[in-house]
């Protein structure tokens, strides 16, 4: 382990070996930080937080804080971050609200300066966050998904897998899988067809989500009406699937 002389660590603390920290950060009681994660200077890592392998978290970022909840009175809550994840200067992350709830980051994310992964999110593999997305309590970001910057993400919204939310958007809604949109206030753009394609789709399911697309966000058709018509007309392929079942499922209604 490299840590320099200056960092304050609590004795709760439990740090793997070839783990770095730099001067002056602060590590809280009950962290856990694994192999080869990288901590850079005045980082604040307050309590009750996981830290997972080969990480990078860079100067003045703020993990594992209390719940910016007015429900959060002390109870003991988690923030989890996966492998391979890099967090940028002055990101800030909180733990969850309610007793015994964890707050988490998946794998290989990348979240830039200033983004804000508020109580009770989660937030899934290789998922990109751009300068100062904002997310409010309990959102949850599919895989792959992409969300640009200054972009504001209301509590309780979805985002689907492999969706791509283009910056300055307002998002109150949910956004459905392997979309793209964008504004304020925000609209669907069309699938996320460059993402798609970079990312070894076939064609086979890149033209199945197009008509999927086109069922429910391009036609008269109600959501009941665009569902049926989905089952009826459409090859039942895993993507489709998850497309549907989302659009299904969303309690707060999906973006138009």
């Amino acid at each position: 382990m490299a840590i320099h002389p200056t960092a304050v660590i609590d004795k709760t603390a439990e740090i793997e070996d070839s783990v770095e920290i730099g001067p002056y950060t602060v590590i809280g009681p009950n962290v856990k930080i694994q192999a080869g994660t990288v901590i850079g200077p005045h980082v604040y890592i307050y309590k009750n937080t996981t830290i997972g392998k080969e990480c990078t978290i860079w100067k003045s970022a703020s993990l594992g804080t209390d719940s910016q909840d007015l429900k959060f009175t002390n109870q003991t809550t988690y923030l989890v971050v996966g492998d391979r994840t890099m967090i940028r200067e002055f990101a800030t992350l909180s733990r969850a609200t309610t007793e015994g709830g964890t707050t988490r980051v998946g794998n290989d994310c990348f979240l830039m300066a200033y983004t804000h992964v508020a109580h009770d999110c989660v937030v899934g593999n290789n998922v990109i966050l751009v300068n100062a997305v904002n997310m409010a309590g309990h959102v949850t970001i599919g895989d792959h998904a992409e969300v640009s910057g200054m972009t504001a993400i209301h509590q309780f919204v979805q985002v689907g897998v492999h969706s791509f939310i283009g910056g300055g958007s307002r998002v109150p809604k949910d956004v459905p899988p392997y979309v793209m949109a964008v504004g304020n206030p925000i609209m669907l753009n069309g699938l996320n067809t460059v993402g798609l394609q970079r990312r070894g789709f076939s064609e086979e399911v890149r033209q199945e989500l197009k008509r999927a697309y086109k069922i429910f966000f391009r036609s008269q058709y109600n959501i009941s009406q665009a569902l049926e018509h989905a089952r009826t007309e459409l090859k039942q392929l895993p993507e489709i699937k998850i497309f549907t079942d989302f659009i299904a499922h969303s309690e707060r209604g999906i973006i138009i």
